[in-house]
């Protein structure tokens, strides 16, 4: 009989935050994100104590956040994206063809996503990180992407807040 220690799932399972419809629209955003050279993470805790829907990051150092809509009141109910921009060189919002692109910021990039990919309908502006922040948020992906990592490998194992 296998140990319990040999089942580990190779996917951690949902933290029940997100609709379904959200967890949709995250996973065919990271699928365009991988496709354009980016690594992800969803969920990430940011120095102002938010928690950003998906961090991506690529070979060059770039810093991209993508706030994940479903719906409209959920766009309308939540305005903490704003701070996001400080932790980033783009902000995105991603979204299903469901919803308008008219409602989002025009400083914004707009990604309409579904759960089996997505398409870049507008970039968003460059607006560059500041040394001492970029190497912060790089610090702060690479831990929880090894922490994430080390959960999977040893779930029993004590393990950071990431």
């Amino acid at each position: 009989m296998e140990s319990p220690a040999h089942k580990v799932s190779l996917v951690p399972p949902p933290d029940r935050r997100q609709s379904e419809t959200a967890l949709a629209i995250s996973r065919g955003t990271a699928r365009l994100l991988r496709s354009l050279g980016f690594s992800c993470i969803s969920e990430l805790p940011l120095p102002s104590g938010r928690r950003a829907d998906l961090v991506a990051l690529n070979d060059r150092g770039e810093i991209w956040i993508v706030e994940i809509k479903s719906s409209l009141e959920d766009l309308r109910t939540d305005q903490k994206w704003q701070e996001y921009r400080a932790h980033c060189d783009r902000l995105f919002f991603a979204f299903t063809q469901d919803l308008p692109c008219e409602i989002f910021p025009a400083d914004t990039g707009l990604i309409v996503a579904d759960a089996y990919g997505a398409h870049l309908f507008c970039e968003a502006p460059e607006h560059r990180l500041p040394a001492p922040t970029r190497k912060l948020m790089t610090v702060r992906f690479a831990i929880a992407a090894a922490q994430r990592i080390n959960r999977l490998i040893d779930p029993q194992g004590g393990h950071g807040e990431f």
